[in-house]
C-alpha cells in the first residue's frame, strides 16, 4: 500500500522526467523557507518557473488548479520571493503547476499548466 507520501514522490519525480523532456533546467527541489516549500524550481528559457506538482488518483474529483487555494497561492509566492532574494535570482517568475495523474503507483498522465496563475497586486 503507497503512503501519500509515496505517491507524491512518484509524482515529483515524473513531473521532472516530463520538466526535463521539456527543456527545463531544474536548479532545486523541496527547497524550504521556514515552515514554506518550493515543489520544484527551474529554468524555462528565460523564466524562473515555480512549479506546484498535484498528484491526483485516476478518479479524483478534484482537478489540480482548483487545489492551488488563495492560500496556497499566497505560499508559493512569499516562498518564491525568500528563493529569489536567497539565490539572488533575476529572471521573470512563472508559476507553472505539473498535473500528475496516477493509478496505483503508476502514472497516468502528466500535464504541464504554465501561468497557471498570476501574483495578484494589492491596493490599498
Amino acid at each position: 500500500m503507497l503512503t501519500t507520501k509515496d505517491i507524491g514522490q512518484i509524482g515529483e519525480d515524473a513531473a521532472v522526467k516530463y520538466l526535463e523532456s521539456q527543456g527545463y533546467v531544474i536548479l532545486d527541489r523541496n527547497w524550504r523557507c521556514g515552515h514554506l516549500e518550493l515543489d520544484i524550481v527551474a529554468l524555462d528559457g528565460e523564466f524562473l518557473a515555480i512549479i506546484e506538482v498535484k498528484t491526483r488518483e485516476v478518479n479524483s474529483l478534484l482537478s489540480p488548479t482548483e487545489a492551488i487555494t488563495k492560500s496556497k497561492q499566497s505560499n508559493l509566492i512569499s516562498a518564491a520571493n525568500g528563493y529569489i532574494r536567497k539565490n539572488k535570482r533575476h529572471e521573470e517568475v512563472r508559476f507553472d503547476i505539473v498535473s500528475v495523474i496516477h493509478h496505483n503507483g503508476d502514472v497516468q498522465d502528466v500535464e504541464l499548466i504554465k501561468y497557471a496563475f498570476y501574483p495578484s497586486l494589492r491596493t490599498r
